[in-house]
């Protein structure tokens, strides 16, 4: 049975549905398209309209040439160098663009509600012209800045700008939907957003499909898995922590999962394994065979490949931040590292390798609270019903 099955099924709202007909956008991709934002909102378009809703995409986008002027007119600004096209997207003059494409695109489709996917790129609306904007998001840009990789960092300037049009923007929308409760408090708690308009719903899942077969714990096998953004996904520190690991308990093995460009970081080792481009079912064998999927995020908010390991009944290791303490309960299904060092990693990986029955029992929990809470369908019953 495959996680994402019930999504596809028409579902029977439990009370009356905040909209009937709805939007939803997204900057990275085709809202519609399964590779756009880890499928997220696709996913959740396909849930809403199993409950009934129509759901068009909006995807707004700014020609090279205007990307090129943005960078140029916030460089002369003194907002500093643009290092990727993410930091246009986060300026308020292109997000003031990107407002007026998903208006002018509602107004044709004659759309009256727009579920906005992602805050750190959420443009800023004028709640005068009649459509209601809500945002479903997994980050804010205070949590963001907190453990940016160096390169990610934008200048001081830049910054403080991306922070006050992302309150602009919040202070726009009628409503908000994170994945994580760690999420909500912080839009309450340093953004200042009335309780009343927040609302953590989760997330679903992909399409791995939960794992009830056999598992041999002894064996200890371990799990990455970065398509891309190797470095921020902890690649380099899992590979250092790897062979640290690895001197004191020789039968461990790595299987690192990535794209070409990941290649390159990857050392020769006998017990570390590379694949990239791998087919669906393969990698999910993958994940089924696991016995400890080790992924030290360096800044990834949520984090799908969390919940793809837990339905198949693979612990996690990773850092104690963002939203794995929450997916985790505190540890209950994995283990927490609260350092981003090799040695910390290494010794919580030797830890947790050391007690098979450990392991298994953490599996078995892990599956269940991931099935039992995180699905599309009950994503799309938070959001469409008032």
């Amino acid at each position: 049975m495959a996680v994402v099955t019930d999504s596809a099924e028409r579902l029977e709202p439990a009370g009356q549905l905040r909209f009937d007909r709805i939007a939803i956008t997204c900057v990275f991709g085709d809202p519609r398209d399964s590779r756009s934002w880890s499928g997220a909102p696709n996913n959740l378009a396909t849930a809403l309209e199993g409950l009934g809703v129509k759901v068009e995409g909006i995807h707004p986008r700014l020609t090279r040439a205007a990307k090129f002027e943005i960078a140029l007119q916030d460089l002369l600004t003194g907002h500093g160098v643009a290092t990727s096209g993410i930091d246009v997207l986060r300026s308020g003059r292109a997000r003031q663009r990107l407002a007026a494409a998903v208006d002018d695109a509602a107004r044709r489709l004659g759309v009256g509600h727009v579920l906005h996917t992602g805050a750190l790129d959420l443009p800023v609306h004028d709640r005068r012209n009649g459509i209601r904007h809500y945002l479903y998001c997994d980050h804010t840009w205070d949590l963001f800045r907190r453990h940016a990789v160096d390169r990610a960092a934008p200048s001081a300037k830049a910054g403080d700008a991306y922070e006050r049009t992302e309150r602009e923007a919040l202070a726009s929308v009628d409503h908000i939907f994170t994945f994580g409760a760690y999420v909500r408090d912080n839009l309450v708690e340093h953004y200042g957003i009335d309780p009343g308009r927040v609302t953590a719903v989760g997330s679903g899942m992909g399409q791995i499909e939960p794992y009830e077969g056999p598992k041999d714990y002894a064996r200890p096998r371990l799990l990455f898995v970065a398509k891309h953004y190797f470095r921020e996904k902890g690649g380099r520190l899992v590979i250092d922590a790897f062979i640290e690991a690895h001197r004191r308990r020789p039968d461990l093995t790595l299987t690192i999962v990535g794209d070409e460009r990941s290649r390159r970081f990857v050392p020769r080792h006998q017990a570390i394994h590379f694949h990239a481009h791998l087919p669906w079912r393969e990698l999910q064998r993958l994940y089924h065979e696991a016995t400890l999927l080790t992924q030290p995020m360096l800044n990834d908010p949520w984090g799908q490949v969390f919940l793809e390991a837990l339905v198949s009944r693979t612990p996690v290791v990773g850092l104690g931040r963002n939203g794995l303490p929450e997916i985790l309960v505190n540890g209950r299904h994995g283990f927490l590292v609260h350092e981003a060092r090799a040695q910390s990693l290494a010794d919580t990986i030797i830890d947790a390798v050391g007690d098979p029955s450990r392991l298994a029992q953490m599996g078995r929990a892990g599956q269940a609270h991931v099935l039992a809470r995180y699905s599309w369908p009950r994503v799309a019953r938070a959001i469409a019903l008032s």
